[in-house]
């Protein structure tokens, strides 16, 4: 088979420009091992994104795979509506385990979005239970993803995105979101961006079911780390004006920040937590909202009221899915893996600073293994963040601009050797194109 003309004839990619596409020598990957994906001509590429910020433990881990085969041959399909399966039970219990506080009840969902939305939806009707119907607005962040349906279009609108649907888009109200890069206060941070959230808060509390934040980083808005004392300060505002707090840890939990959750390095509990894309490794869709018994408990119907959570996914708590995740947490405690992780943290560290020396580098922020750099305008902006994509593709290396912003999202268990290769082809692209 040609993949190449058979994919232009069939296949239609997300996030991806179709004209431009088209031609390109585009890779047509085949098979994985580790950090490394291997196309159908042979040719190896070391992935710097971790395939869409999920892949936290490596292509292909002899553990997880080895669970989804046998779990394949044991169950493939269980519904979770008015029954269960042990795999879906055995996933729950592992997995308030691991996360913060005391979120001990779980509903699943297929995907990030999927799982925001019913956060979203759990949040409204937890008020309504309560007999506060007018809580029912969300308050995000600007320049916030949240994933791409309607309703979590519409927590972070993003023009460059969403520009088509914005007639048929309802807005949440949005709070400024910190943008280090940009700072409008100062260089000596002593986040007086958090006073506009404060203000709208403290003004809306009286209507405002939940706030929603990615903790730490806004990843889709051009991985704009930001200080954890945000999100300590938001979780002790939401808690003083009785509001719910959602943190959107999809792409930033287990183990992305150097600990498990953003919240573990936030010192908080949020009242939700949505998390997905690592839950399996990578390997399978699957998404969840862990929440608190308080508010699992306000959906328990009474003679008056039903108070049931009318909301589900066909394949809520899959098999399948539950098997590859199950693995993936044994592999995370058995492999000490947040651990690992600051091996190649550290050397992003280090690389990420000496690159923010380089000129038409902007800024450069490194947290975890997230790092990023913003190319400014004077060199060519996005253009330039785009041409070293490029580059760094023909010279083995997947990364992926937004915007002006270029970054690498390695997976957690890189070790030093292949670190560093992706550093040095991200350095040489990177000087290369601001020549």
């Amino acid at each position: 088979m040609n993949y190449r003309v058979t994919d232009l004839e069939h296949l239609w990619h997300p996030y991806t420009n179709i004209d431009k596409f088209s031609r390109t020598d585009f890779p047509v990957i085949h098979s994985a091992s580790g950090v490394r994906l291997k196309d159908v001509t042979g040719r190896e590429y070391l992935d710097g994104i971790s395939s869409w910020w999920c892949v936290n433990l490596g292509h292909s881990h002899p553990h997880i795979v080895n669970s989804v085969v046998q779990q394949a041959v044991r169950l493939q399909h269980s519904i979770t509506g008015g029954m269960s399966h042990t795999g879906v039970i055995e996933l729950s219990e592992k997995l308030t385990d691991v996360s913060p506080g005391n979120l001990k009840r779980v509903y699943y969902a297929s995907d990030g979005a999927s799982g925001v939305e019913a956060a979203l939806r759990i949040a409204i009707q937890y008020w309504w239970n309560l007999g506060r119907a007018e809580k029912k607005n969300i308050i995000s962040l600007s320049g916030a993803y949240h994933g791409d349906t309607f309703g979590t279009v519409g927590l972070g609108f993003l023009e460059r995105f969403h520009k088509p649907i914005e007639h048929v888009v309802n807005r949440s109200v949005q709070a400024p979101a910190p943008h280090c890069f940009h700072c409008p206060f100062s260089d000596n941070c002593s986040l007086q961006c958090f006073s506009e959230m404060e203000e709208l808060l403290r003004k809306k509390a009286g209507t405002t079911a939940a706030v929603i934040i990615e903790p730490v980083c806004q990843g889709a808005a051009g991985i704009r780390i930001y200080p954890t004392e945000y999100v300590t300060r938001l979780r002790k505002l939401c808690t003083e004006l009785d509001v719910l707090l959602i943190l959107d840890e999809i792409a930033v939990g287990f183990g992305r920040t150097g600990k498990m959750f953003a919240s573990d390095l936030a010192g908080i509990q949020p009242d939700l937590m949505v998390v997905g894309k690592s839950l399996t490794g990578g390997y399978l869709p699957m998404s969840a909202v862990l929440t608190t018994s308080e508010v699992f408990d306000s959906f328990r119907s009474t003679a008056e009221h039903d108070r049931t959570f009318y909301h589900g996914h066909t394949f809520s708590g899959n098999p399948l899915a539950a098997a590859a995740a199950i693995a993936a947490l044994e592999v995370f405690e058995k492999e000490n893996v947040v651990d690992q992780s600051r091996l190649p943290a550290s050397l992003l560290e280090t690389a990420f600073l000496e690159f923010a020396e380089i000129p038409g580098v902007h800024r450069t922020a490194t947290l975890g293994c997230m790092s990023s750099l913003e190319i400014t305008e004077e060199a060519g902006g996005s253009s330039t963040a785009a041409e070293m994509a490029v580059m760094a593709l023909g010279m083995g290396l997947i990364i992926r601009p937004l915007g002006p912003v270029i970054y690498l999202w390695p997976p957690l268990v890189t070790g030093r050797s292949d670190m560093e290769q992706m550093l040095s082809i991200f350095g040489e692209c990177l000087r290369s194109c601001l020549k």
